[in-house]
């Protein structure tokens, strides 16, 4: 089948793109595209021309998989196709429905004209890839919607309709949705008269200052990020540039930089990551799928409210039971705030706020939950509360309900061990907030059905959740790695280094806090035995005076009423207690120290994870990381920054501090 094929209507020639799925740019359609134009602006008797594409979408990007790939066919570069249609002697016309991105909308944007359908999306992605437009969408946006528009689009990289295309002048004509072909056609005969017009000679309108402003509001969510920034620079480019030329070349520079540094093969590695966490190796794909149209939430603290809230802001009825009046009382009301909260600030109406509380049935007894298809339990991280609940929850609800637990460490095999029905049991461990992070740890048990796993999976998609199959160990894949990072911390604090320095320097490597900002902000309780007169680490001794976290104002750091930390003086000497009680000396301690005592052991603690087979793909552990735990995107999750220090250099780390070195890592040396 032919990519790109041509039709004729009288004057009007129609270009048709059908590379499935989603049109992109790849090499055969730059040819086909090249091959089709210049065939008709040699036609005398072709007076416009229409570019349309099939199936489900315009053009949504180039190919991604060509990026590096040095075995891609030659053939018309994205410039060379783009001058063809730039200096064409007859009108062109892009159509567009679904989504114009990336290659695509600069595809459109050096098009003479576009007309699109209401519901199409258009936009400038590549920053979410590490890179910034390429083929002149820098350069021409700002000539066309003005510098502030501009600058939001190709630094941001969220898409925007149609209708705010047209009212913006992107896009010349709103086609009716059910006749984008016959409406283009239609509109082509009009530019006709009208001649070719070129966007690159348009003038730059609009103020410099919006792109400072918009440096401002973001800089913390781009810090360590090279793309927005570039991006952010060629608009300014071609703001101050006085021939066209000069500001596509000084794009395509900068998108070369970008395409050879770290941050885009970082990016793009789990841009395919994320993708590839869905698919559950040795799960047919035609593995039948339970029906999930209620569910039940057992507990009704931070994360059982946050969890509810997934599922009432799909549309997906909630049952949430607590023990206690007061304390379902308050996660309700907390449940109301946040929906609140999340209204203010336009994420949703005050009508929709109360649709979604009208979906929420607060029950004190757990028999409320017999007719719910998936009941999730969030209570104690208590081995014997948990059993409890899942021996109570067995008897209580219907063949077939899934039964899963939020669980963060304890095996899910012996919580299933307290059911009739193990087929029925998983893990589904959110990520506090709940209705915040992206990330689900889905724990596949070792008697999980195949049937109970795939519908989680989905249901996960369904509430816009990025799943990750694990398998039952202690932390699972995320804490189990964290345990790894932990524990060399605390060792580090015996040598010498403070919990400020530490923290720092896993700040500046890109993580959003350090370890002991976070072990304050989870709270230092969490899991301590609580027994005052047994103090065997830190931690113990912290707990002991009192010390609990951000909670009380007080644990690694001092806390104010904002909760800002300060480095405290009680902490340091707890610390420096036990360091001298460990006979260890005192020690200058670099930050290089510090990420390599710290993050190696994660690296080597995730090979072990795919040794054993309780992580599918290290992909898979690199998505963990990266949407559960804040590390920079830019790195690609811990596999992949580990691939780029080197195997070499990690297990010489390792071994230098008694690590054992996984036998897949040492594989990878030379």
């Amino acid at each position: 089948m032919q990519s790109v094929t041509s039709t004729r209507d009288g004057e009007v020639l129609i270009l048709t793109i059908d590379n499935p799925p989603v049109n992109a740019l790849s090499w055969h359609v730059r040819n086909g595209i090249g091959e089709e134009i210049g065939k008709a602006v040699a036609d005398d008797s072709v007076k416009a021309i229409v570019l349309i594409c099939a199936g489900r979408t315009f053009i949504a990007g180039a190919d991604i998989s060509e990026m590096g790939n040095p075995n891609i066919p030659s053939g018309l570069t994205f410039l060379e196709v783009f001058d063809t249609f730039e200096h064409a002697n007859k009108p062109i016309i892009a159509a567009i429905h679904g989504s114009a991105l990336g290659g695509g909308f600069e595809l459109a944007l050096v098009c003479h004209y576009r007309i699109a359908v209401p519901s199409a999306q258009l936009g400038l992605p590549e920053v979410k890839l590490g890179l910034i437009p390429g083929a002149g969408g820098t350069q021409r946006l700002p000539r066309v919607v003005g510098i502030e528009q501009a600058a939001i689009m190709v630094s941001l990289g969220e898409p925007i309709s149609a209708v705010e295309g047209h009212e913006r002048g992107l896009v010349d004509r709103l086609a009716e949705e059910t006749s984008l072909r016959a409406d283009a056609i239609t509109f082509a005969r009009e530019c006709i008269a009208m001649g070719p017009r070129s966007t690159r000679n348009l003038p730059v309108t609009g103020n410099l200052a919006a792109i400072e402003k918009l440096k401002a509001e973001n800089a913390r969510k781009w810090r360590g990020f090279e793309a927005p920034y570039v991006a952010l620079k060629c608009v300014e480019f071609a703001a101050g540039v006085e021939d066209p030329e000069d500001g596509l070349r000084f794009e395509r520079e900068a998108f070369v930089r970008l395409r050879e540094g770290t941050q885009t093969k970082a990016q793009r590695h789990m841009f395919f990551a994320e993708r590839q966490a869905a698919k559950v190796e040795g799960l047919p794909k035609d593995t039948p799928l339970r029906d999930i149209r209620r569910v039940g939430v057992v507990g009704a603290g931070t994360m059982g409210g946050g969890i509810a809230m997934n599922f009432l802001q799909k549309g997906i009825p909630v049952a949430l039971v607590e023990q206690a009046q007061d304390n379902l009382d308050r996660g309700v009301g907390l449940i109301r705030k946040n929906y609140e909260a999340l209204a203010a600030k336009g994420s949703f109406s005050a009508e929709q706020v109360e649709q979604n509380l009208d979906l929420l049935s607060p029950s004190l007894a757990l028999e409320d939950l017999s007719d719910c298809d998936l009941v999730i339990e969030a209570v104690y991280e208590v081995m014997d509360v948990k059993q409890e609940v899942f021996a109570k929850l067995d008897r209580i609800c219907k063949p077939g309900a899934i039964l899963a637990t939020n669980t963060s460490y304890l095996d899910v095999n012996e919580i299933a061990s307290a059911t009739s029905r193990p087929q029925d049991v998983l893990g589904m461990h959110f990520f506090s907030p709940a209705n915040v992070m992206k990330l689900l740890e889905v724990v596949r048990g070792d008697k999980t059905s195949d049937d109970a796993l795939a519908t989680v999976m989905a249901l996960a998609k369904r509430i816009g959740k990025i799943a990750v199959v694990a398998g039952v160990c202690h932390g699972f894949i995320g804490n189990r790695m964290l345990a790894q990072r932990q524990h060399a911390a605390l060792q580090l604090l015996l040598e010498g280094a403070s919990p400020e320095q530490i923290d720092r320097a896993h700040f500046a490597f890109g993580m959003p806090m350090g370890p002991f900002q976070m072990s304050d902000l989870a709270g230092l309780d969490v899991g301590w035995h609580r027994d005052p007169s047994r103090v065997e680490t830190i931690r113990d001794a912290l707990c002991a005076a009192g010390r609990l976290g951000q909670k009380n104002g007080k644990g690694f750091y001092d806390y104010d009423e904002r909760r800002n930390g300060t480095p405290s003086p009680e902490t340091l000497a707890i610390i420096e207690d036990f360091r001298s009680r460990s006979n260890l000396p005192k020690r200058e301690i670099t930050d290089e120290e510090i990420i390599e005592r710290t993050l190696y052991p994660m690296v080597n603690e995730g090979h072990l994870m795919l040794e054993e087979g309780k992580a599918q793909r290290a992909s898979d552990i690199d998505v963990v990381w990266v949407h559960g735990y804040g590390w920079p995107a830019y790195r690609g999750g811990p596999m992949h920054w580990g691939e780029q220090e080197g195997a070499s250099k990690i297990a010489a780390a390792l071994e230098k501090q008694g690590i054992p070195v996984a036998a897949s890592l040492k594989e990878n040396i030379g």
